[in-house]
């Protein structure tokens, strides 16, 4: 059975940081297309970030490019999201994806049907 657990959610004031952490288990990791996608109250589901499968090529959201990086720990089949000077716009719902199929690659601009493992989301505020 495979499960995706993520952490690292919480409060912050503008221009704080925040890094969120995706666990999973029960699914090849190091072989296989991840991403971050986040969800505002009220809007669709959007890309931030991805890394394709072998973890050399990443992608980003314009908004968030030079102030988030992804990353990932095969070892501790973790994948992570350090989010720094964070807005308020940067507020919403953060959700880990992988994708179904191993050795694919990814881009920030695809839709979530393209991914079939999710978390259960991870709540960012940023407020003052």
């Amino acid at each position: 059975q495979v499960q995706v657990v993520e952490s690292g959610g919480g409060s912050v004031q503008p221009g704080g940081s925040l890094t969120l952490s995706c666990t999973i288990s029960g699914l090849s990791f190091d072989n296989r297309a991840m991403a971050w996608f986040r969800q505002e109250s009220g809007k669709e589901r959007e890309g931030v970030s991805c890394v394709n499968w072998n973890g050399d090529v990443k992608f980003y959201k314009q908004s968030v490019r030079s102030r988030f990086t992804i990353s990932r720990d095969t070892a501790k089949n973790t994948l992570y999201l350090q989010m720094n000077e964070l807005r308020p716009s940067d507020t919403a719902t953060y959700y880990c994806a992988a994708k179904i199929v191993p050795y694919t690659t990814c881009h920030h601009t695809e839709s979530q049907s393209s991914y079939h493992y999710w978390g259960q989301g991870a709540q960012v505020d940023v407020s003052s």
